[in-house]
């Protein structure tokens, strides 16, 4: 499939089923900013679209968890799935500029997100939060969504928090960057011949 400028559309779907979570996402890396999402999980609905809309992406997410439990599953899941995704949208990765860095405010807060779309998964997180919860949702999970999105797409990626002391604008500021960031590394530099590695594959 083919996008509007003549490129191989970048963007990729799937479903995971467990014991405690079913999940459908679909993911374009080059898209309008827009989103359809279904998480069950409201304060991850509105990170997500914050994500999509700051990243240009389409993305669709239709999740049934066990959120009578808590959110845990649910998110870590759908981390999974992104990264998933996302790897699989990028296919070879010929072109990319591959490295960004974003800083974003909101407010008071200020976060920072740099990536390297390096098939490497790492993963560094410095963020301290004045509050363990935002309404019903906990802030470790940020931890774990952002994790295993590293993971599955094997990207690595650093995630700061410099200051801020309002917890739901700290969360949204690192979404927010992690959305522009993860634009521009994907970004196609028509300067770049073949993979922009020295070895010759990501």
């Amino acid at each position: 499939m083919e996008s509007n400028n003549g490129q191989v559309a970048r963007e990729a779907g799937l479903s995971r089923t467990t014991n405690e979570t079913d999940i459908k996402l679909s993911f374009a890396v080059d898209g309008n900013g827009t989103s359809e999402l279904e998480t069950g999980v409201p304060f991850l609905n509105h990170m997500l679209d914050l994500f999509t809309k700051h990243g240009q992406f389409d993305l669709t997410v239709q999740a049934n968890g066990d959120i009578d439990i808590d959110d845990h599953h649910t998110v870590e899941d759908i981390g999974i799935c992104l990264g998933q995704a996302l790897r699989e949208a990028l296919g070879d990765k010929k072109g990319i500029k591959r490295y960004a860095s974003v800083f974003v405010p909101m407010d008071e807060a200020l976060a920072q997100v740099v990536i390297d779309i390096s098939n490497r998964p790492h993963f560094e997180y410095r963020a301290e939060y004045p509050s363990q919860q935002v309404g019903s949702f906990s802030t470790e999970l940020v931890h774990e969504f952002l994790w295993k999105l590293a993971l599955e797409a094997r990207i690595t990626l650093h995630v700061i928090v410099h200051y801020g002391s309002n917890t739901h604008h700290m969360i949204e500021a690192v979404f927010k960057a992690l959305g522009r960031a993860l634009d521009e590394a994907t970004l196609i530099d028509p300067r770049v011949k073949g993979v922009p590695s020295t070895k010759g594959v990501l």
